[in-house]
């Protein structure tokens, strides 16, 4: 019960190269086969704009635009060709401020990084499988933080079968499921690294970490 990724197309924004390139390998891997790719938030508009794709996944610290205020420029322009795109943020950031931050700001899903290639599917899995309805209001635009899954989806990550749910989180359980996943997440991966003195990992966090400051 594979999803339909090859009908799909994915925007990477990213002004580390070989991390474009890394990404670019990993959603090639799910299935993507239409990729664009763009250096910081302005050009990532601008892509958005010309492409129209199905997902962006974004980097947060870029210069002269962030993904923050693309994803707001995204949500709240009127040159936006979707309003609804979701949005996957990576971020050195794992503060609880910074994930309220980027969900105020509209952002679909969250990653703190480094993270492996099985974290980004299961981000783009539950936007398929627990889509949320739309909030707007005089100051914000962008997902509601209840979950559910919709078993009508017709979209271009469409699986063969799907499985219907009436589950709900309220918006205060959701916000601190996501801070604890996110903490999970990056023991998870910094415990692994020293493991395995993984030399991508730990080049990865310490470039971001760097970044970051």
């Amino acid at each position: 019960m594979g999803y339909e990724f090859h009908k799909a197309s994915v925007l990477i924004v990213e002004d580390n190269q070989p991390m474009i390139d890394l990404i670019r390998s990993v959603v090639e891997t799910f299935g993507f086969q239409n990729v664009y790719t763009a250096n910081d938030g302005e050009e990532g508009f601008e892509a958005f704009c010309k492409y129209n794709p199905d997902l962006i996944i974004s980097d947060w610290m870029m210069s002269p635009t962030n993904g923050i205020e693309m994803a707001h420029k995204i949500r709240q322009s009127n040159l936006s060709p979707n309003k609804y795109v979701p949005i996957i943020l990576l971020t050195g950031f794992s503060q609880k401020k910074r994930v309220i931050e980027a969900r105020d700001t509209g952002i679909t899903e969250f990653i703190v990084k480094p993270f492996k290639a099985g974290d980004l599917y299961k981000r783009i899995e539950n936007i398929i499988e627990n889509p949320r309805k739309f909030v707007e209001s005089e100051d914000f635009f962008g997902p509601d933080r209840r979950r559910r899954k919709n078993v009508d989806f017709q979209g271009p990550f469409r699986r063969n079968e799907d499985t219907s749910s009436d589950d709900v989180t309220s918006p205060f359980e959701e916000e601190d499921q996501v801070y604890k996943e996110i903490m999970k997440q990056q023991k998870k991966i910094e415990e692994e690294a020293k493991k395995y003195n993984d030399p991508l990992i730990i080049a990865f966090k310490n470039n971001n970490d760097k970044k970051d400051d």
